[in-house]
């Protein structure tokens, strides 16, 4: 008799949640101004672009990782950590994350995995930032503003890089290596 049970979503859940809670307690710590962007959201997002067939479930989740997420940064460290000005257009960067997932990792092996965490990164970069330039006071509203929001947001933008490749390789590599060892947790046609 064929076991019917669908493992796969369950793992999948666990994964984000376990990146969700390290991103919610990383303000606790002193040295979060050190970490700040150090995450695995998007890892999670490529995750689920990669891991999710149904694409209800690869967009809503990883949107709903964010949001739980920012939703703990406001309680912990105050609402303008978790909702900024333009903090919309952070989400539309990880709808447009998942997309890479759905598009580059068709197969997962490291110069997917990799180049899709490039890719991720780029348009977190450049997405994210458009919306903390545009209409901002701070910054010119010129190309030469653009360019000062973007080159001020390199340091960030490199711990979200490591934080992403970081979380990618452990994500990807032990989903694949527990797919390996139980078979259960490979696609079915219920995901």
């Amino acid at each position: 008799m064929e076991n019917k049970s669908n493992y796969r979503t369950p793992v999948l859940l666990l994964f984000m949640l376990l990146i969700v809670g390290l991103r919610v307690i990383a303000p606790l710590s002193p040295d979060f101004k050190l970490i700040a962007n150090f995450s695995g959201i998007g890892a999670v997002a490529l995750f689920g672009g990669a891991y999710f067939k149904n694409n209800i479930s690869a967009f809503l989740l990883p949107v709903l990782v964010l949001l739980i997420s920012d939703l703990g940064l406001a309680a912990t460290m105050g609402i303008d950590y978790g909702f900024y000005q333009g903090w919309y257009y952070t989400y539309i960067a990880f709808i447009l994350m998942v997309l890479v997932g759905k598009l580059i990792v068709n197969k997962v092996n490291v110069p997917n995995v990799l180049g899709a965490g490039l890719a991720a990164v780029l348009i977190h970069w450049i997405v994210s930032d458009f919306g903390v330039w545009f209409g901002s006071t701070f910054y010119p509203q010129t190309i030469a503003g653009f360019w000062a929001c973007l080159v001020a947001a390199i340091p960030f933008e490199l711990k979200f890089l490591y934080g992403t490749l970081g979380y990618s390789a452990l994500m990807f590599g032990i989903f694949e290596g527990l797919k390996a060892k139980y078979p259960a947790l490979s696609l079915s046609r219920t995901v």
